[in-house]
C-alpha cells in the first residue's frame, strides 16, 4: 500500500472568475444579495485548506506542474474550439451557456488546470504513486467542441490522450460526481480503448450543450459499443446503494476492461448538502468510494490510479468529503469525524435497479 499522495495544484486556479447572482443565474431584482456563483474560489481554498491543515497532511507531498500545451488541448478537443476560447479577449468576460462563465484569462487557467491533470495522470502511469489534481474549473462535461456544465476543457480527457500519445493503450475512467460525465463520454464514444462509467443523479439531457441523457442506453458506438457504462441512481441513493452499485456494476466492468490505469472524476456534490446534487451521500460514503477505487486500482492495474477533481459545491463539507475520499484511497483509517451528517439509507428500488443496470 502506498502511504503517500502526490497532489497537483497550482494557486493560479483561484483566480478563474464567474461571478455572482442568484446562485448560478443572473441576479435577482427582488433579492438584497447576491451570491458567488457555485463554482468560486472558495470551495477550492477550503479543500487547500483541510488537506494543508488536517490529519491527512503529513502523507501528502505537494506539487506544481506545467501549464498543458495547446497541442495537448487538441488531443481531445476540436482545433477550432481551442481557438476560439484562446481568442476570447483576456478582459472579457463571456457566458458560454446559461451557467457556465469564462472570466478573465480563463483560458490560461483552464490550460493551467489541465497541465496538474496530466501531471497527476503521468505520475500515477509511471508508477510513482497515487496522485490527485486539485484543480478548477472542473471539466467532465467539456466536450470535443462545446463548453458546459461550468467546464471548458476535459482535464481527464487531455490527460488520457497525453499518455496514449505515450503508449498507453487501455484505461478507465470512473466518474462519480452527480452529474453525468457528458463531455467525457462524447469525447470516447466511438473508442473501445477508453471505458466511461459515470455514477450520476437521473436528471437527463438539459439542453443544446447537454444533449446526452446519461441512461442506460448510451452504451457507445461503434468500436466503443459497450464502453460508456451510464449509472443514473434513482434520487436520493446514498451511501449503500453507491457502494452496492460500485461493488455489483463498476468493479466487474473495469475488471472486463483490464485497464493499465485508473482515473477518478472526483467530485463531491453527490453529499447530502450540496445545492446542486441530491444524492445524499456522507463523509463515510465518499471514505468507501475512495477505498474500493484503490482496491480497484491494486487489483486491475498495478495501483495506478489518478484523481481529478470535478464539483462539489457546499464549501464546508464538500473539503471535509474529499478529505475522507482520500483517506479512503490511502487505506488510512478516517481522520475526520462527519460534523453534521444525517444519513437515512434509502433501500428500496435499488434491487430493481441493480437488475436493469446488469442487462445494459
Amino acid at each position: 500500500m502506498s502511504e503517500r499522495l502526490a497532489v497537483f495544484y497550482d494557486e493560479r486556479v483561484l483566480e478563474h472568475d464567474t461571478g455572482s447572482g442568484f446562485f448560478e443565474a443572473a441576479a435577482s431584482p427582488y433579492l438584497v444579495h447576491r451570491e458567488p456563483h457555485p463554482e468560486n474560489r472558495l470551495r477550492l481554498e477550503n479543500m487547500v485548506a483541510v488537506l494543508r491543515e488536517g490529519p491527512i497532511a503529513a502523507a501528502l507531498d505537494w506539487r506544481r506542474a506545467p501549464a498543458a500545451t495547446e497541442q495537448d488541448l487538441e488531443r481531445f478537443h476540436d482545433p477550432a474550439y481551442i481557438d476560439e476560447l484562446a481568442s476570447i479577449p483576456r478582459d472579457e468576460p463571456r457566458v458560454m451557456s446559461s451557467t457556465t462563465v469564462f472570466g478573465p484569462n480563463s483560458f490560461e487557467l483552464c490550460r493551467i488546470a489541465a497541465g496538474q491533470a496530466i501531471a497527476a495522470a503521468a505520475h500515477a502511469f509511471a508508477g510513482n504513486g497515487i496522485a490527485y489534481a486539485l484543480v478548477r474549473p472542473p471539466g467532465h462535461h467539456a466536450q470535443p467542441a462545446m463548453a458546459d456544465g461550468y467546464c471548458f476543457i476535459n482535464n481527464i480527457g487531455v490527460a488520457i490522450e497525453r499518455l496514449r500519445a505515450q503508449g498507453l493503450e487501455r484505461a478507465v475512467v470512473i466518474d462519480w460526481d452527480v452529474h453525468h460525465g457528458n463531455g467525457t463520454q462524447a469525447g470516447f464514444y466511438a473508442d473501445s480503448e477508453v471505458l466511461t462509467i459515470s455514477l450520476h443523479m437521473p436528471h437527463g439531457a438539459w439542453g443544446e450543450t447537454h444533449p446526452q441523457s446519461g441512461d442506460f442506453d448510451e452504451r457507445g458506438e461503434g468500436a466503443g459499443l459497450g464502453k460508456n457504462l451510464n449509472l443514473p441512481l434513482p434520487y436520493g441513493s446514498g451511501d449503500i446503494a453507491y457502494a452496492r452499485v460500485f461493488d455489483e456494476i463498476v468493479a466487474p466492468a473495469v475488471r472486463a476492461h483490464a485497464p493499465e490505469i485508473l482515473l477518478v472524476a472526483c467530485g463531491q456534490d453527490a453529499s447530502q448538502f450540496d445545492p446542486n446534487g441530491r444524492q445524499l451521500l456522507s463523509m463515510a460514503g465518499f471514505y468507501d468510494l475512495g477505498r474500493r477505487a484503490r482496491a480497484l486500482a491494486d487489483e486491475c492495474c498495478a495501483g495506478r490510479l489518478a484523481l481529478v477533481q470535478e464539483g462539489g459545491y457546499q464549501p464546508s463539507y464538500a473539503a471535509y468529503c474529499l478529505h475522507a475520499t482520500l483517506d479512503g484511497v490511502l487505506v488510512r483509517e478516517p481522520g475526520l469525524a462527519d460534523p453534521i451528517a444525517f444519513m437515512p439509507e434509502v433501500t428500496d428500488r435499488l434491487d430493481s435497479f441493480i437488475e436493469a443496470a446488469r442487462r445494459v
